[in-house]
């Protein structure tokens, strides 16, 4: 547990230098786009949506609290979630934003460490919609069943998780990332849907997409897009 601890400060301080980057980097969000008009079309306003990896809030944030969501976002870079702060929302609700590690949704320790009891037990199904775009590429595959299961508490029954990952057959391989080394997981498309119906969700939709980052420095991808929802 200390080296996970230890594994997830070092990502956060990549991301502290990567800051706005990361949005330069990865300009194109349709897919990702794509799943928040599905998730518009299907909430009711004001429906709670939890944002894993909110990073700036750029897009999600940004398009579902204009769509009349509220949305709380959490990131674990001290730096992203500053120029998500400092951004404009227009919208009914503003959106609130948390430093917290991910994988510790739904434990005490969401309020013990990290002041957000709301995101620990006591938020269990509160949220109509989890929203986690490439934030879980950050864990070892053996962490994502364990994760999936906490964000599954914090849904409510029915409620739906749309998720963005890439396409490859990695798990926590180091690899160079806009200056910086990373570790990173990927699954093959009927993998991460096994993993899925297992951890207690099934598999609406799913669409893959080609994806050539603007940096030179990064090799293109295959991003998948799942549209998911809670069993039970």
């Amino acid at each position: 547990m200390r080296r996970r601890r230890a594994a997830r400060a070092l990502q956060a301080v990549a991301f502290d230098t990567i800051g706005a980057g990361y949005g330069e980097a990865f300009p194109a969000k349709d897919g990702q786009l794509a799943c928040g008009r599905q998730l518009l079309a299907e909430l009711e306003p004001g429906a709670r949506v939890l944002d894993v990896g909110c990073g700036t809030g750029d897009p999600t944030v940004r398009q579902l609290v204009a769509g009349g969501l509220r949305v709380t976002g959490i990131d674990l870079s001290d730096v992203m979630l500053s120029l998500a702060r400092q951004a404009r929302f227009p919208g009914e609700h503003p959106p609130e934003f948390h430093r917290i590690d991910l994988f510790d949704l739904a434990t005490e320790r969401a309020g013990q460490v990290w002041n957000a009891p709301g995101l620990g037990p006591l938020g269990k199904d509160g949220f109509a919609a989890v929203t986690a775009f490439f934030s879980l590429i950050l864990l070892p595959q053996d962490e994502i069943p364990t994760v999936l299961a906490r964000l599954r508490e914090l849904l409510r029954p029915g409620g739906l998780l749309a998720l963005g990952m890439v396409e490859a057959d990695l798990d926590h391989v180091p690899l160079p990332f806009l200056g910086r080394e990373l570790r990173i997981n990927g699954y093959l498309r009927e993998d991460l849907e096994r993993v899925l119906v297992t951890a207690g969700f099934t598999v609406e939709g799913c669409s893959g997409h080609p994806y050539a980052p603007a940096s030179t420095t990064l090799p293109p991808e295959e991003q998948l897009f799942l549209c998911c929802r809670r069993v039970g």
